[in-house]
């Protein structure tokens, strides 16, 4: 869920050969939805007994964590320059200290279910955003089809001929914020960091060290030491930095090097449904038929914005 918007080709991720490991990436394929599929649901029990600051900065420290880890194994270095480190900061801020943060305080009042569903409108926003800022994404009509379908089935999710009865506003604006600050967050990255010649590895752990230091500022302002330290709660967090950010980037970053992102892509797809099922079979979140019906329709819009015109 970090970075639910798959890096372009282009992008400083892409710069790893294409290779292929013991584990078959179709399985990898698989864990990495699940992960990304249950954050919501880790989020959702994180915040049950943590602020939602020190959700996002528990989530950040573990991750980075993990990335290190992987760093030391592979003896690999943070990137240099300050021009560097400066984009990177911004992309920590946009890809993940933002909308990790929104996610947060939007599970405060609405379900993880929904939460879900508003991650899968990134690529929707993503369609959107780059035809205004990369001039090489020309707009098809199927794909101006399919961001019109999207965010047809946004409305449906949202119940609009309700007039969006029983529906938090503010908690569903943060949700898609924050689905919106990915691809914000990618076109960044894309115009100044392509081609800077540095691993994934060491541009992803650099970015996530940047992340979690801006949390670190930023959560005592803003909240308080905890006077006990639930355990349930705690454990969430953990595993959502741990699993749900350092090994979901990791493997994500595998998939992309050995079958390309826009199969790597796919993911988006697959995570609000793990998410509603996992809200609705283990949290026990009520569902009516707008929210499966609707994410059927966002999810196809989100497909055909991501086809590619014909040659």
């Amino acid at each position: 869920m970090s970075a639910v918007t798959t890096p372009r080709t282009d992008s400083p991720t892409a710069t790893i050969p294409r290779r292929r490991t013991a584990l078959d990436w179709r399985i990898r394929f698989g864990v990495l939805s699940l992960i990304w599929g249950f954050s919501f649901l880790l989020i959702k029990v994180g915040t049950e007994g943590y602020a939602p600051f020190q959700v996002t900065f528990g989530r950040l420290l573990f991750g980075t964590a993990v990335l290190a880890a992987a760093m030391a194994v592979k003896r690999e270095r943070l990137p240099r320059g300050a021009r560097t480190w400066g984009h990177l900061a911004v992309a920590a801020f946009l890809l993940n200290a933002l909308p990790f943060s929104l996610f947060a305080y939007s599970e405060l009042t609405i379900p993880s279910t929904l939460a879900g569903i508003c991650n899968a409108t990134s690529p929707l926003w993503g369609m959107a955003l780059s035809l205004v800022a990369l001039s090489e994404d020309r707009p098809t009509r199927r794909r101006v089809a399919g961001l019109g379908i999207g965010f047809l089935g946004v409305l449906t999710v949202l119940g609009v001929w309700q007039g969006f009865h029983g529906l938090d506003a503010t908690g569903t604006a943060m949700a898609l914020l924050a689905s919106l600050s990915y691809p914000i967050g990618w076109i960044y990255v894309r115009r100044t960091l392509a081609g800077t010649g540095h691993s994934h590895l060491s541009m992803t752990g650099a970015q996530l060290l940047l992340a979690t230091t801006q949390l670190a500022l930023v959560t005592p302002l803003f909240t308080t030491l905890p006077s006990h330290f639930p355990v349930v709660p705690l454990l969430a967090i953990v595993a959502l930095g741990a699993l749900g950010t350092g090994l979901a980037m990791l493997l994500q970053y595998g998939i992309v090097a050995e079958v390309g992102p826009t199969t790597a892509q796919m993911v988006t797809y697959f995570i609000p449904v793990i998410a509603t099922a996992a809200g609705v079979a283990i949290l026990g979140e009520s569902l009516t038929w707008s929210t499966p019906v609707g994410a059927v329709i966002v999810l196809a819009g989100a497909a055909l914005t991501q086809a590619k015109p014909r040659r």
